[in-house]
């Protein structure tokens, strides 16, 4: 196992961080973890050199942190670094975030939290949680050893990304980022933002959700011409550590295999040892899937604002990822509980006043038909 420097600590992070959102599950119930063999996995990872786990809240419907405390007995705990995260959907006074955090510790069976996030900030939750004193409430835990460092992880645009940063003398946070998303989120300038604060940045969703290890065969064909034979999940963790800002990079795995592909990979990785001719490769390779897109779109928002309030960018957005992808869990997901009823698709009115001023002159109304019908079909 490689390992790299975390942040300001004097902790050398394994380049592999066990990610326990998709545990094995019995029955695709997620729910219902498959212990026995989460348990193997995980021992499995920090046998070959994985020293940080992470876990949160709300993961596999509350049962994630019960399998990773029972993981991490029999002398394991004392070999890793355990990370959780506080859930503000759960927080409405102060006082909920010690009865959570109690609740967190009670579930792993130990008596303290290495790295304690703020899960999943965005501009509300952030708000919410500064206002009711998080700040002064976690350093107060820090003090009586609960918890040991405090970071947060994000979702949310670049702007607050870096206004959250800014606002305490965090010790680490984790972004969403990958190949593809280098513009999205916090994204390549804030990975280089929090890391030139000193913050070690953990890196969640490397495979976007699994979607970049199995690319459609446009993009498949760019990885099989290049005479350096990798595979696209390879490639996806290779790119991710050869930047020096980069400290761990989470996989959620939910089988052995990926386990011992993922400790493999992490073995032969290192700081800038990918060519220029390997970096062209993976633009190439990004290129390539935003290429594929179904709805010629460029979001360039001459069609906004709609009368109606239809977001239709966002629309087309949203169906061109599932296109993309393969998949439209995700889009769906965001369509259905991410965007305002009148922003939806179905919102549309067919007026018509946005299509002349289209430059790519399309169909808009006949489009949102389509993504209305795609995304409110009931699957």
């Amino acid at each position: 196992m490689q390992y790299r420097n975390f942040g300001r600590l004097d902790f050398k992070v394994s380049a592999l961080g066990f990610g326990a959102m998709r545990l094995p599950t019995i029955g695709g119930d997620d729910g219902r973890i498959d212990e026995e063999l989460a348990i193997k996995m995980i021992r499995y990872a920090i046998d070959n050199g994985v020293n940080y786990v992470d876990t949160a809240y709300g993961y596999h419907r509350g049962n994630s942190e019960i399998v990773v405390g029972k993981a991490l007995k029999d002398g394991y705990r004392e070999k890793t670094k355990l990370a959780t995260k506080l859930p503000p959907w759960n927080v409405n006074v102060k006082e909920d975030m010690d009865r959570l955090l109690n609740e967190q510790l009670r579930k792993l069976d130990t008596d303290h939290i290495d790295f304690y996030l703020l899960h999943a900030l965005n501009k509300d939750t952030w708000n919410k949680l500064y206002n009711l004193g998080v700040l002064d409430w976690a350093e107060g835990v820090i003090k009586k050893g609960k918890i040991r460092y405090l970071g947060f992880s994000f979702h949310y645009d670049l702007e607050t990304f870096k206004k959250i940063v800014d606002a305490y003398d965090w010790t680490f946070c984790q972004i969403q980022y990958n190949y593809m998303d280098i513009e999205h989120q916090a994204g390549m300038e804030g990975l280089k933002y929090a890391s030139n604060k000193g913050l070690a940045v953990v890196i969640m969703e490397p495979l976007r959700g699994g979607r970049l290890a199995n690319p459609p065969d446009r993009v498949r064909q760019v990885f099989e011409s290049f005479p350096i034979k990798r595979s696209p999940v390879a490639w996806a963790l290779l790119w991710l550590w050869n930047q020096p800002e980069v400290s761990t990079v989470l996989s959620g795995m939910s089988n052995f295999e990926q386990v011992k592909e993922n400790i493999e990979i992490a073995d032969k990785s290192g700081i800038n040892i990918l060519t220029q001719e390997e970096l062209r490769l993976i633009e190439k390779v990004r290129e390539t899937y935003l290429g594929i897109k179904a709805i010629d779109c460029n979001e360039c928002g001459y069609c906004m604002p709609c009368p109606n309030g239809v977001n239709i960018p966002l629309n087309f957005h949203l169906y061109n990822e599932g296109v993309r992808y393969n998949d439209f869990g995700g889009p769906r997901w965001h369509y259905r509980n991410g965007m305002q009823e009148s922003e939806r698709a179905s919102s549309c009115i067919k007026c018509g006043v946005c299509e002349p001023k289209c430059p790519q002159h399309l169909s808009i109304r006949d489009l949102l038909e389509k993504v209305k019908e795609t995304f409110e079909a009931t699957v």
